[in-house]
């Protein structure tokens, strides 16, 4: 997936349908001249309905279109006929998808699950045709409820991805790299800060034909809890992820201090982030000989109080030893 085709914020605007008018027919046929009413309710508008559907990752197709409208309720006829329904319009959101009202920007709801159908807007109630209103002093009603009308509104869908492992680091940490080598995504590398604007997804494929889905989310700063940098546009990922993966390079001035440092954001942001399992690797760690690397544990042992264990992207090091790692707590 590249970077442009990943959408997880969208205004819409949805309108559902208007209920069918009710009809006022009077019966008529041969040697019947003045039969009783026999209109037949109108149908009801079309509902506004969110699907889930795990086959989709991205909001990408809200880019182009972000209106949608429900089908009319048809009008009732004679016979006691009831007209037909309208249209309802389903909308395939991926899971994680999170509806908000667009003037108050209240959470309405969420999808989670595959097939998860969710009402937003429902269509107007037909109107009732006139035999209802028959009465004993009224025999022949000629009048009926005209239709409901439907239901308009903005709103706002945001996504919050659902992987298994999410990558959390400082820019130009690697993870884009390690994602590129870990997975089969080809994400946007090169050795400035902020490479990385949107999350990636990439599907790690492990033994006897098992997976779990990794995300690069993008680069966290000092002040990301309040907003700086990127802020709450990528910290709202890591919400849904099983696991963190921190990615520290070797070559840090203080790999406990910045460890720290990005477990304080997240806390800042939803303290219930440290309640997920955690692991630290230390990447670019081919530019380290053996006696640095002891000496580093060392230090790592005593001030670093998560499992941690060294990597390398570029030297393929360590890459086997880390998806045993990450699908052993995915599966603790």
């Amino acid at each position: 997936m590249t970077e442009g085709n990943f959408v997880d914020y969208v205004k819409v605007f949805f309108t559902s349908g208007k209920g069918g008018k009710g009809s006022a027919h009077l019966h008529r046929e041969k040697y019947i001249t003045k039969g009783g009413p026999d209109g037949g309710d109108g149908g009801r508008g079309g509902h506004i309905i969110l699907r889930g559907n795990q086959n989709l990752w991205t909001l990408v197709t809200f880019k182009f279109k972000k209106h949608f409208k429900a089908g009319h309720g048809e009008h009732g006829s004679k016979n006691r006929s009831t007209g037909a329904d309208g249209e309802d319009i389903f909308i395939d959101v991926p899971l994680g998808t999170i509806l908000r009202d667009g003037e108050t920007n209240e959470i309405l709801f969420e999808i989670t699950e595959h097939g998860e159908q969710k009402i937003v807007l429902e269509g107007g109630m037909g109107g009732r045709g006139n035999w209802h209103f028959k009465t004993p002093t009224n025999q022949t009603p000629r009048y009926a409820q005209p239709g409901v009308e439907g239901k308009e509104g903005s709103f706002i869908l945001e996504l919050k991805i659902l992987a298994d492992v999410g990558l959390v680091g400082f820019p130009n940490a690697g993870k884009s790299t390690l994602l590129s080598v870990i997975t089969s995504a080809k994400p946007k590398i090169a050795d400035y800060e902020f490479t990385t604007l949107k999350p990636n997804l990439g599907i790690v494929e492990y033994r006897d034909f098992q997976s779990f889905v990794m995300a690069d989310i993008p680069g966290i700063i000092e002040g990301a809890a309040e907003g700086k940098g990127l802020g709450h546009y990528f910290l709202r990922h890591i919400e849904r992820n099983a696991t963190l993966l921190f990615l520290i390079p070797a070559d840090s001035n203080d790999i406990s201090k910045e460890y720290e440092i990005l477990l304080d954001e997240l806390r800042r942001y939803n303290s219930e982030l440290l309640d997920k399992e955690r692991l630290v690797a230390i990447s670019k760690s081919d530019m380290l000989d053996d006696e640095l690397m002891d000496e580093m544990r060392t230090e790592l042992d005593k001030d670093l109080n998560v499992p941690y264990m060294f990597i390398s992207s570029a030297a393929q090091q360590g890459i086997t030893e880390l998806k045993d790692r990450l699908w052993a707590m995915l599966n603790a």
